[in-house]
């Protein structure tokens, strides 16, 4: 099972950090990822990470504004959210994989329940 959590209601230009919790399993044998979907939008990935944590993925609209992290001794992947746009306004998605990273949305097996995100003024 994975949990998310941290989402919320930021203004342009703010923060945020989205935590997801993993249970049942242990996330250090699993690739790992954020997807997003925004109203009348198909889901879409923002960042993912490969269980060695050597290789990172984002996508081009995030690139230099989040980042992504996991801690293995709380078993928790994270997305660290800066300079937050409108446009960035979705429900976040963390999934789970076991095997190599990718960017492909149905390559992930497990999924979270979602976490809004909201940036407006």
């Amino acid at each position: 099972q994975l949990v998310e959590s941290g989402g919320g209601l930021v203004q342009p230009g703010g923060s945020l950090r989205l935590s997801c919790a993993a249970s049942g399993f242990t996330l250090d044998y699993f690739a790992i990822g954020w997807f997003r979907q925004a109203p009348g939008k198909e889901r879409e990935g923002v960042s993912c990470i490969s269980s060695s944590d050597i290789t990172t993925y984002y996508s081009d609209s995030v690139k230099g504004r989040f980042t992504i992290s996991r801690d293995n001794a709380k078993n928790t992947l994270y997305l660290q959210m800066n300079s937050l746009k409108p446009e960035d306004t979705a429900v976040y998605y963390c999934a789970a994989r076991p095997g190599p990273v990718t960017t492909t949305r149905d390559d992930y097996a497990y999924w979270g329940q979602g976490t809004q995100v909201t940036v407006s003024s």
